[in-house]
């Protein structure tokens, strides 16, 4: 099976990996975190970085032929898990607002710093891609 490599122009300059692989129907998304086109992590809490790293996670899923729907599994990587769930119906907001309401597996999880200091959060995912309409 081939395995088609997706680095869109939107998002950082992947080096060292792939923002998005798809293998066969599946796409396997890179964690995403906060940052801008710049390489630069974007300023603010918890929120305000759920939605620059969710937002890069979309733009990785779409240009890999998917939509909020086809995901299947997330992961969320945090280094307050506290800030997060105190802000959780803000972030949830975010989440409706970006991706409607379909909520997929989902795991949440501590851990002790990210890749870039100042990022509070990683998001990765898999999404199966829908079967395109015949009609």
């Amino acid at each position: 099976m081939s395995h088609l490599l997706v680095n869109p122009r939107e998002l950082a300059r992947a080096s060292g990996f792939s923002h998005a692989v798809v293998a066969g129907d599946t796409v396997h998304l890179a964690g995403q975190t906060a940052m801008a086109p710049d390489g630069s992590i974007v300023p603010g809490d918890i929120v305000a970085q759920f939605r620059r790293a969710f937002g890069n996670l979309l733009t990785a899923l779409e240009a890999a032929g998917g939509k909020p729907t086809d995901l299947v599994s997330v992961t969320i990587y945090l280094t307050d898990v506290s800030d997060y769930q105190a802000r959780g119906r803000e972030i949830g907001a975010v989440w409706r607002e970006l991706a409607g309401p379909h909520y997929p597996a989902m795991a949440g999880i501590g851990v002790h710093r990210l890749w870039q200091e100042e990022a509070m959060i990683e998001i990765a995912g898999i999404a199966v891609l829908a079967e395109p309409d015949t009609a």
